[in-house]
C-alpha cells in the first residue's frame, strides 16, 4: 500500500481509506447506502489492516451516530494501529444548537463522537460543511483548543467554497491558530468541478485532498452502461439521492472509455476510475466504500499500478468539463 503525507503535515496515510457511510444504516437515508453491522464491519476492517489500509473515515451524522458506534466496536483492540477521522456540523437533533460550527455545538459533538467511537482522541477532525451563522474565528479557536487538549490531532474541512477555505486559512495564520491541513471533497470522472477553484487553492496552500464518492455515487462501478438495464446496487436502491445530475450521454461516453481501458489492463471499470484520481499528486487519500468483502478487495486492487499517459489523456478528454467564468478567459 502506498502512503502519502496528509496535506502539509508529517502524518503519513494510506492512499485509500475505508468510509463508513454503510455502517449502521439505522435511518431511512443511510439504509440505502448499506446496513453493515458490527460483525461485518469487523471483518472489513481486518481485511483493510491486512492490506495496509489503516485509515477509517466516519461522521457523526452517518446514521445519526450509529456508524461511529459500529466503527468503535469494530476497532476494539485495534485502535492503536488505526487512523480515525470523523466530522461535525450537520443536524444531529431537533434543538437549534444541535448543528453548526459554534463552540457550543462542536464541544458537545466532539465529546459525543469520542464516546461513540470508544476512544480518547480523534486523529483528524473535519468540519463537514461551512456554517455561515457562526464567526469563523469562533470555530477556529474551538478547533485550536481541541488540538491543544489532545482530543484532536489534526483538523480539516469538507464541502467549503474556495473563499470560505481561504478566509479560514488566513485567519488561522493571522491569529496563530491550528490550520486545516486537508480538504475532503467530491471528485470523480463525472464530477471535476473541484479542479477549477479548490484544487489550485490546495496546491497553492500546500493542503491535501481527501476524495469522497470517487465513483460518482456508484455511477462509475460498471453497473450503468449504454443500452444496458441497471444492475442491482446502491443506485437502484435509491442511494444516489442528492447526487449532482449528469447527462446520460456524457456518463455513457466516460463509461465507454473506462471499459476500453479496463479491458486493456485486465482491470475493472471501478478500479480504473479510482486509479485515475490517484494520478493527481494533490490527492492525499481516496475514501472508498464497500457493502461487502468482494467490493472492498476489488477497490483495494485499484492501487499498485498506474495508468499510462495515453490512457490518462483519453480519460481526461472524454470527461472534460466546460470551465466556469472567469476560468475560460484567455484560454483560447
Amino acid at each position: 500500500m502506498e502512503y502519502r503525507n496528509l496535506g502539509h503535515s508529517g502524518l503519513k496515510v494510506p492512499i485509500l481509506s475505508l468510509g463508513t457511510g454503510t455502517f449502521g444504516g439505522t435511518n431511512e437515508f443511510f439504509q440505502r447506502w448499506g446496513q453493515t453491522d458490527v460483525k461485518e464491519a469487523t471483518r472489513l476492517i481486518d481485511i483493510c489492516l491486512e492490506r495496509g489500509v489503516n485509515f477509517f473515515d466516519t461522521a457523526n451524522v452517518y446514521s445519526i451516530g450509529d456508524a461511529e458506534r459500529v466503527l468503535g466496536k469494530a476497532l476494539a483492540g485495534k485502535r492503536h494501529e488505526s487512523i480515525v477521522s470523523t466530522k461535525a456540523t450537520f443536524q444531529m437533533g431537533e434543538h437549534p444548537n444541535d448543528k453548526g460550527a459554534s463552540r457550543f455545538h462542536l464541544m458537545n459533538a466532539l465529546n459525543d463522537s469520542l464516546k461513540r467511537l470508544n476512544t480518547d482522541y480523534i486523529d483528524l477532525y473535519l468540519m463537514h460543511g461551512f456554517d455561515q451563522h457562526t464567526p469563523i474565528e469562533e470555530t477556529l479557536r474551538t478547533l485550536d483548543d481541541m488540538v491543544r487538549s489532545g482530543k484532536v490531532r489534526y483538523i480539516g474541512c469538507s464541502n467549503f467554497a474556495a473563499w470560505q477555505l481561504m478566509k479560514s486559512l488566513s485567519l488561522s495564520e493571522k491569529l496563530n491558530l491550528e490550520k486545516y491541513i486537508v480538504y475532503q471533497g467530491y471528485y470523480s470522472l463525472i464530477g471535476r468541478d473541484v479542479e477549477q477553484e479548490i484544487l489550485p487553492l490546495l496546491e497553492d496552500q500546500k493542503m491535501g485532498l481527501m476524495v469522497w464518492s470517487p465513483l460518482g455515487w456508484g455511477r462509475l462501478t460498471g453497473k450503468i452502461k449504454r443500452g444496458q438495464t441497471m444492475q442491482e446496487g446502491r443506485i437502484k436502491s435509491g442511494g444516489d439521492v442528492g447526487a449532482p445530475p449528469v447527462e446520460d450521454e456524457h456518463l455513457y461516453n466516460i463509461v465507454d472509455a473506462l471499459e476500453q481501458t479496463a479491458n486493456e489492463l485486465n482491470k475493472s471499470i471501478a478500479q480504473v476510475a479510482l486509479n485515475w484520481i490517484l494520478q493527481n499528486p494533490t490527492v492525499s487519500n481516496i475514501v472508498i466504500g464497500a457493502r461487502n468483502e468482494q467490493q472492498l478487495l476489488s477497490n483495494i486492487d485499484a492501487v499498485g499500478w498506474n495508468l499510462s499517459e495515453s490512457q490518462l489523456k483519453t480519460l481526461n478528454e472524454v470527461s472534460q468539463q466546460t470551465p466556469l467564468y472567469p476560468h475560460w478567459v484567455g484560454e483560447r
